[in-house]
């Protein structure tokens, strides 16, 4: 079921209402969450078990069929099961989200989102800009405001407020748990019920073994555990190659400090993707995603070159994923590569020619805005140059971002 304009401006107002201060003064919101109040000290594994028991209950959501499992698969790295650009969800579960599902895994380093990041493990003169935050825009500030949008949101679990998530805790058959957990009158209170479950999805989605295990061939490669072939070892050659993939810019292929990278610098950029039809809200032709300054987060509204940048989202897992930018608009990862190689050398064939022979832009970008979409290689080149990698330099990526995926086993030696 597709949003009207009607729809589009109620669901905006209710989102806004749901995220309202979302970008500021939040770490003070944070020191108040994580207060000391319950009659009895929780345990991170108690937690733990029981925010499992949360992310698979679809007992928690209005139609009574969405959990957050539904959206965040574990067997297709806590991301979308499927390839739809955007998940069903609402009250009568048939409401058309927004935005494709990102990925939940590999955000334990993820700073809280800042609009002038300066990284201390590098040169720390150097402003990096908008970083950190969870969601496509960071208007969530720590995990557990990103378990809370979900559970409220109209298009999502449609709860109409917290204290419709409480009485369905209190419904739910591992009530008693937070009772164990919590202390026994933690089920009295509508406010102190829901800081307690949210508190439990946070802890369980700090599992290392699930959401950041670091079992991925990559992994084993950096452990010499494996050996690369030698098509992987050229992908992550041109991966990392400031004159061809230039990968390694948003995606770090190394860390820092020596350990494991997370293939994202939890940065924001305007990569101008193509609309994509496919999203009802997109049906509306005022309607506009821009990411940091709007419509979902408000914070940010009047920061113009915020407008289309988007969180750079992790590439590892990336090869076990059916829909790929914040819109969904690609499902295939080598037309991903391509839309990098391409988009400015060949742009007719991403954005479409219109009636009158000139350039179809179909990005989410309106013309004011669009001095904001990045540049940089393998961007910024002239229509009809050669691109600043061919299809063998995507074959050999492709075979390269498939080492990213969890669940390798190295051949003991």
């Amino acid at each position: 079921m597709s949003l009207t304009r009607a729809g589009v401006a109620a669901w905006l107002l209710a989102a806004g209402a749901i995220v309202a201060g979302a970008g500021g003064g939040a770490r003070g919101a944070d020191t108040a969450f994580y207060a000391p109040s319950f009659e009895k000290p929780p345990s991170a594994r108690a937690m733990t078990e029981l925010g499992r028991e949360l992310f698979f209950d679809p007992g928690l959501s209005a139609a009574g069929k969405m959990s957050c499992s539904t959206c965040h698969d574990p067997d297709h790295g806590y991301g979308p099961p499927n390839h739809l650009p955007v998940q069903p969800g609402g009250i009568d579960g048939r409401q058309s989200g927004v935005r494709a599902v990102p990925s939940l895994m590999y955000m334990q380093n993820s700073p809280p989102f800042t609009e002038h990041f300066f990284d201390d493990e590098g040169d720390d003169s150097i402003d990096q800009g908008p970083a950190g935050g969870r969601t496509w825009d960071g208007r969530a500030q720590s995990v557990h405001d990103q378990a809370r949008l979900p559970l409220l949101s109209p298009l999502e679990m449609a709860n109409a407020d917290e204290a419709a998530v409480a009485a369905k805790l209190r419904l739910a058959a591992y009530a008693g748990q937070f009772r164990e957990v919590f202390g026994e009158h933690v089920l009295g209170d509508d406010g102190r019920l829901v800081r307690a479950a949210l508190m439990a999805l946070e802890t369980f989605q700090q599992d290392s073994t699930r959401f950041y295990p670091y079992t991925s061939k990559y992994d084993a490669w950096l452990r010499h555990q494996a050996m690369l072939t030698a098509q992987e070892l050229r992908g992550l050659q041109a991966f990392n190659d400031p004159a061809r993939g230039n990968c390694a810019r948003c995606h770090p292929s190394t860390a820092k400090d020596g350990g494991f990278p997370q293939f994202t610098d939890f940065g924001y950029a305007a990569l101008g993707v193509p609309r994509n039809p496919a999203i009802g809200a997109n049906a509306d032709a005022n309607y506009r995603d821009l990411g940091l300054c709007g419509p979902l987060r408000t914070d940010l509204r009047d920061k113009k070159e915020y407008c289309g940048m988007f969180r750079t989202p992790t590439l590892r897992n990336v090869a076990t994923r059916g829909v790929f930018f914040h819109n969904g608009v690609f499902h295939r990862l080598d037309d991903v590569l391509r839309f990098y190689a391409q988009r400015d050398t060949s742009p007719a064939e991403w954005y479409g020619v219109a009636a009158d022979g000139g350039l179809r832009v179909d990005a989410d970008l309106p013309k004011p805005y669009q001095a904001n979409i990045d540049r940089q290689a393998p961007f910024g080149r002239r229509i009809g140059e050669a691109p600043a990698f061919d299809a063998a330099d995507i074959r050999d990526m492709l075979a390269f971002l498939t080492t990213l995926t969890d669940g390798y086993a190295p051949t003991p030696r």
